[in-house]
Formats: structure tokens, C-alpha cells, sequence
């Protein structure tokens, strides 16, 4: 854009308002002499001049006052928008009413012909148009950027964020729109300000090469992603790299969307985007106000399920953990600070029932998130007795404990290996899941558990894992090669985690719509793709108590929709605490208190 054609823009936006009502008002003058030349058969000998010139003045005057007043020249919309037109054609409707009755005032002698406001009036809003549509297309072309030094992208999505995309790349910056995609066939064919829509997703490659494009920027915030990983497969294969819209969770409030909000691909992108619809008003009901203890809070749910209670104002947030760094790390990322000097922080192990009574005596806590557990599948194989103390009898005591306690609301957080489990973390999450049931029969509150799958970069998790070994130049190992996992985000299992807690009934399992398995072959090989190294994959073999693919539900359970159309519910039998120390297996009942034997049957 040229010095002088930057200088005129910048004045006429310092003063856009009484530009606009100038350029509004002198409109009038072409166009009330046009139509009393029509009326007198394009005759100029028989215009009244004084009176025309009269009007002209008046209409000028009428036209910047009722402008002002009715928020013409006030708001600032964008030019020639629909908006701006409306309030445009009001003005001047007003405008051309107010001239209509003075020429009809009886002392005033008719200075000029009747019909000359009213074809005056359409004449004049007609020139208004033309020039703000006129204006706005010398903007568009004077600031579109210089694509000499732009990189060539096509954006894939000609909606409402494509197209400010599109705006905010003719503005400047490193990009310029070489071609937009769309998978609607009714946009076929469409330009983008200015830019062909020309084809759909299976026309990256033959649109990137036809292009020159290097990079695809998927501009849809509300993409799924079953969506984003089709797109992602086929812009690998067209060697393109893939950018982003994040959600529409993480943009600004005003909805905006510029260059500054394209980013790289995450995990998340690709595994767990989806929109959740919270229910605030439930979810406050049963927290504001009230003193919530969360066991297990250090850890990666547990922390997160901290961050967002904070959020609606218990009265108190008991955050209990065994492991003191990091009860640290959690109350930082919540208060900003980190002295470890609050009873609200509680170091306690479930398994210990004493330390837990007193735990319970002195907070007295309404509602409990019992997110302490132990969760690694291969180490409970070789020490089942410890995921016995811990997720069996570690919740059975801090069930008891809430039932004494008159706790109103108990969530157990649990996992899709207690679906039809084949392990020693399935069996003994299940077992929690019926011991929660059983207390939901002895409590006046709500009881109940929330089953879900892996979360993305949880501690421990396969992402974590798979990033370390890329970085170490592999080789990347993985059990097999057709092994699926259900996955999630941290934020977005624990927003559901505590709308459950809003909507289950006493005994329940809530199972969290986790969308479609993903093959963590992919995830592996999508990560090396992203280091552009050439890494080696090594299949290990499925471990002891592992399934292929997970399940949400056993096969005897029935799953009926809840209030959330992500949540689904099952009931499963309750197990009375004092037969804790016995399970079934496909052997018949055996005695738990060697853990040993909590291991089923077919998977030893």
C-alpha cells in the first residue's frame, strides 16, 4: 500500500463520522435536482430553483441530525454491512418523511413538487450505497497485503472463521490465501473475498500442487476430531503441513478470529476436540457454598478436577494427597502461590483409616471426588496387592467415612477398564464402582461413580511416553499393531466428571461418551512425522491383563441416556463392605485377603 493511499484511509478514519454525514448529506443535492428535472420532463425552465436549493440545505441538515440521533453516525460498523444499510435507510426514510411534511406546510405554498422527496430520497439512499460499497472495496484491495514475501496456504473451511481468515490474511502477515476448500457442495464455486472455493477435502493434493501450497489451515473451531485427523492424513500425504483453529473454548470472548490464532496441531486437536454444553446452574447447586474434598488431588485428574471446583466458590476445597510436591504444584497453578500453609491441603493416604477419620472429623466435607488410585496396569499385574489396599479397601474407607459424615454427593472417579476387566486395575476399579453402589443404598446423598478412558497427557500416560522416546531418537514402542484406546483431554473429562456429579442417580455408573478408538500406532507414527526424523516402531506384544481394544460396557449392562448427551448411565450390583474381602471370578468366590487371586482367571 502506497504512502498517500495510507495517509487518505487514516484521515478519513479519524474522522469517519462526519465524513459519513457529509458525504450522506451532499447526496441529497444530485439527488433532488435529478428528480425535479423527471418531474418537469427533464425540463430546467420550469424547476423552481430557490425552492429546490431551499430543500437541498434542509435536507443536508435533516439528514446528519437524524443520522446522529438514530445511531448512524455513532456505531461502528463495518462498512456497507448489512447493519450499516439498515440504519442507513432508516435515516433517510426519516429524512425523506420530514421533507414530505414541510413541503406539504399550507403557508410554505409548495416550494417545490410533492413527489420530488420521495424519488429524491431513493436517489439519495441508492448514492449513499454505492459510495460506502465503493469505499469498502478501495479498503479491501488498499490494505490487502503484498504476496511477494507471503507464504501460499490454503484454508480448509469457508464458514464465518474462514472467511475472517481469509480478511486477516489479505490484511498481512506471513500467509496468503492461494485456495479455500469446503466439503458443502453448495459452496462450490464460491469466491472468498476474492479467493476460489475449489473443491473439497479430496482436492488437497491436487489443489496444493496446482498452488504451490506448502500449508493447510484447518479453519473450523468446532471441527471434530475424527474430521481434523482425516484432513491431517491427507495433507501428510500431499506433504503439507497442517495448522489450526483451537475450539471455540479457547477463543476470545468476541468470537474474533485472526492469523494471530492459527497454531500448530496438538494431540488434543486430533483426539480430543469436541464442544461440551455445561450445565453452570446445576453444577453450582451441589458446589458454591459448599466444603468439597478431593482425594487424589495432586495427581493429573485430580489437579485439574481442583482447578475448575475452584471455579464456582466451595466454601472450602479440601485437596488430599499422599504425595506432598504435589499438593505444591496444585494449590500454585490454583492461588498463584505455593507455601503449603493451609489446612485445606491434607497429606493422608485413603488406605489409612485413622488418619482419614480425623481428616473427615475436622473438615466435615459435603461433597467428595475420590480421585486417588493406582492406575498402572503392568505394576498391579506384578503387585496386585497393592491396587488392592488402595482401590478397594482405600475406597471402601472413604465411602464409610462419607456415609458416617453425611457427605451429599460422593463421585468415584473410575475407568473403562472396569468394563468386563481382565486385569487387576479393572477388577479392582470395578469392585469400587459396585462398593459406591452399595453405600448409595445406606446414604441419604448421591453416590455414584464416572467411568471414562485415557486422558491425554495424564502421568504415565502413552503421550508422554511416546514424545520422550521421539526425542531420544527411539526406537517408539507400542504393543501392537492394531491396538485401540478410547482418549480425552484432562479439561474435558473432568468438566464432564463434575456434571455428572450434578446429574446421576444414588448407584449409578456414569460412562463418558469418549468418542471413537483411536489406533496408537497412528498416534506414534503421527509423532514421528511431526519431528521429521526417521524413527523405528517396535511392537512389544500385549502385557498381562491388556485387552486389544477397550470396552465402556460389559456386556450384562444395559447403558440408558442421561440429562447430557455425552453422559450415558449403567447400574451395576452393589457389594456390601463386609464382604470385602471376597470377589467372583471364573472360579467361583475367592478369598481376597491373599490380593493375589483378584487377578481373573483367564488373564493369569
Amino acid at each position: 500500500m502506497s504512502l498517500g493511499m495510507r495517509d487518505v484511509i487514516e484521515a478519513v478514519s479519524r474522522r469517519r463520522f462526519a465524513a459519513q454525514a457529509g458525504f450522506d448529506g451532499l447526496m441529497w443535492i444530485p439527488s433532488l435536482w435529478v428528480a425535479v428535472l423527471l418531474r418537469y420532463d427533464l425540463d430546467p425552465s420550469q424547476v423552481p430553483v430557490g425552492g429546490v436549493a431551499a430543500f437541498c440545505a434542509l435536507a443536508f441538515v435533516l439528514q446528519v441530525l437524524i443520522g446522529r440521533a438514530s445511531g448512524l453516525y455513532i456505531h461502528r460498523w463495518r462498512y456497507a454491512t448489512f447493519e450499516e444499510i439498515v440504519a442507513m435507510a432508516r435515516a433517510t426514510l426519516l429524512t425523506t418523511a420530514a421533507l414530505t411534511v414541510t413541503d406539504l406546510l399550507p403557508w410554505l405554498d409548495r416550494p417545490v413538487p410533492l413527489s420530488t422527496p420521495v424519488t429524491g430520497g431513493l436517489f439519495a439512499l441508492l448514492l449513499m450505497a454505492i459510495g460506502r460499497f465503493a469505499w469498502r472495496i478501495y479498503l479491501d484491495r488498499a490494505t490487502k497485503a503484498d504476496s511477494d514475501q507471503q507464504e501460499p496456504v490454503i484454508v480448509f473451511g469457508a464458514g464465518e472463521a474462514g472467511l475472517q481468515i481469509v480478511k486477516s490474511m489479505h490484511r498481512g502477515g506471513p500467509y496468503r490465501v492461494a485456495a479455500v476448500l469446503d466439503d458443502n457442495p453448495d459452496l462450490a464455486n464460491l469466491r472468498v473475498k476474492g479467493v476460489p472455493v475449489r473443491g473439497d477435502r479430496t482436492d488437497i493434493a491436487a489443489v496444493a500442487e496446482r498452488t504451490g501450497a506448502r500449508t493447510i489451515v484447518i479453519a473450523i473451531p468446532s471441527a471434530p476430531s475424527a474430521l481434523i485427523r482425516e484432513i491431517v492424513h491427507l495433507a501428510d500425504g500431499a506433504d503439507l503441513d497442517t495448522l489450526v483453529l483451537p475450539p471455540v473454548t479457547e477463543l476470545l470472548d468476541s468470537g474474533a478470529v485472526g492469523v494471530a490464532d492459527i497454531r500448530p496441531l496438538t494431540e488434543a486437536d486430533l483426539l480430543g476436540r469436541r464442544e461440551l454444553s455445561l450445565d453452570i446452574d446445576a453444577v453450582a447447586h451441589y458446589i458454591t457454598g459448599r466444603r468439597v474434598l478431593v482425594t487424589g488431588a495432586g495427581g493429573s485428574i485430580g489437579s485439574e478436577l481442583c482447578r475448575q471446583l475452584h471455579r464456582f466458590a466451595p466454601e472450602s476445597l479440601i485437596m488430599l494427597d499422599r504425595d506432598e510436591s504435589a499438593l505444591q504444584g496444585v494449590q500454585l497453578s490454583i492461588e498463584g502461590r505455593s507455601l503449603l500453609d493451609s489446612r485445606d491441603l491434607v497429606v493422608a493416604c485413603i488406605r489409612d483409616r485413622e488418619r482419614m477419620a480425623e481428616v473427615f472429623a475436622e473438615h466435615r466435607p459435603h461433597v467428595v471426588f475420590h480421585a486417588a488410585a493406582l492406575k498402572h496396569l503392568s505394576l498391579l499385574e506384578m503387585h496386585p496387592d497393592e491396587g488392592w489396599k488402595t482401590n478397594v479397601v482405600g475406597t471402601a474407607n472413604v465411602l464409610d467415612l462419607a456415609v458416617e459424615y453425611g457427605v451429599t454427593h460422593f463421585v468415584n472417579i473410575s475407568t473403562d477398564k472396569a468394563a468386563q476387566p481382565t486385569s487387576v486395575l479393572g477388577e479392582t476399579k470395578r469392585l469400587a464402582e459396585q462398593l459406591t453402589a452399595e453405600a448409595a443404598t445406606r446414604a441419604d446423598g448421591t453416590y455414584i461413580s464416572v467411568r471414562f478412558g485415557n486422558v491425554l497427557g495424564s502421568r504415565g500416560s502413552v503421550l508422554p511416553l511416546f514424545r520422550e522416546q521421539v526425542a531420544h531418537g527411539g526406537p517408539v514402542t507400542v504393543t501392537h499393531p492394531d491396538v485401540t484406546r478410547y482418549f480425552m483431554t484432562i479439561p474435558e473429562a473432568c468438566e464432564l466428571v463434575v456434571q455428572a456429579g450434578a446429574l446421576g442417580d444414588d448407584g449409578e455408573v456414569m460412562v463418558l461418551d469418549m468418542g471413537e478408538q483411536v489406533r496408537i500406532v497412528e498416534l506414534a507414527e503421527r509423532l514421528i512425522a511431526e519431528s521429521g526424523r526417521d524413527i523405528e516402531i517396535v511392537f512389544t506384544g500385549l502385557r498381562p491383563g491388556e485387552k486389544l481394544a477397550e470396552e465402556l460396557f460389559s456386556p450384562t449392562e444395559q447403558p440408558m441416556a442421561s440429562a447430557h448427551p455425552l453422559i450415558s448411565r449403567v447400574a451395576v450390583p452393589p457389594v456390601p463392605p463386609h464382604l470385602v474381602a471376597v470377589a467372583h471370578t471364573d472360579d467361583g468366590i475367592v478369598d481376597l485377603s491373599d490380593a493375589s487371586e483378584i487377578r481373573p482367571a483367564q488373564s493369569a
